[in-house]
């Protein structure tokens, strides 16, 4: 069991995960628009919205966008970077309780947040809220682990992140989504991404993780100790690149 409630957990992370969360590549809504028929007329819903990350990216399309986010940290966050576009509406909702109206937007769009969702109650509220002929995309973005020091850290992140397995979204395979969103069907499509960090940008990215332990944890010095070792032995002219592996999953009906 984690040791917060999944709407609690980022509540004191939120200034972390602005700095040092990626971003999304601009080729995946290019995608969206191109072989997905996203338009700049339909009405978005971001579900587990954050501070905004994905929303903005919608918000720049053009698009009116509802971003359902229950933590209130996080979502005062949204308010605040997301204040100049009129189009945007914060909602204090729930995956499985957006509490949008029935058959009110064209799109359902979830970044990093899909594996906190309740997945018996929220295709049923996707599907609610959707409107005929609408479409679902899930977004996430991998750290790759094919370069030593993406390996070294996943071995840094076991042995002094507790909750990591527990969290981590990678146990919600691509098999697993398509039976939860069944019956629409499934395609994927991926895009590289990164971020360059100094040693304070690396420790700011793994502190903005919830399962990251806290300045207050009996192994927090150790983790840092650990984490400037890893920096030191695999950074180059003092950065490091951190590499992703950005997945779509677009779901028709």
């Amino acid at each position: 069991m984690t040791s917060l409630n999944p709407t609690e957990r980022f509540s004191d992370r939120v200034a972390d995960y602005i700095k040092y969360r990626p971003d999304y590549p601009e080729a995946l809504f290019a995608q969206l628009k191109e072989q997905f028929s996203l338009s700049a007329s339909h009405v978005v819903a971001d579900i587990g919205s954050g501070t905004g990350l994905l929303t903005k990216h919608f918000l720049d399309n053009g698009h009116r966008v509802y971003g359902v986010e229950p933590n209130t940290n996080m979502r005062l966050a949204a308010e605040s970077i997301l204040k100049a576009y009129p189009r945007f509406t914060s909602i204090n909702g729930q995956a499985e309780a957006t509490t949008l109206p029935d058959a009110s937007v064209d799109w359902v769009v979830a970044g990093q947040a899909f594996h906190w969702f309740d997945l018996e109650k929220t295709p049923g509220e996707f599907e609610r809220i959707l409107k005929p002929g609408g479409h679902v995309a899930v977004i996430w973005n991998v750290r790759l682990e094919s370069d030593p020091f993406q390996q070294a850290y996943e071995e840094f992140l076991l042995t002094h992140c507790i909750e990591y397995k527990q969290v981590n979204h990678r146990r919600l395979t691509s098999a697993t989504l398509a039976d939860i969103l069944a019956p629409r069907s499934m395609e994927m499509a991926a895009f590289e991404n990164s971020q360059i960090f100094d040693y304070e940008g690396l420790k700011g990215r793994l502190l903005s993780c919830s399962y990251a332990p806290k300045a207050d944890a009996s192994n927090y010095d150790m983790m840092l100790t650990e984490l400037r070792n890893l920096f030191n032995r695999y950074s180059q002219q003092r950065e490091i690149v951190f590499r992703y592996r950005t997945k779509l999953y677009y779901f028709g009906t």
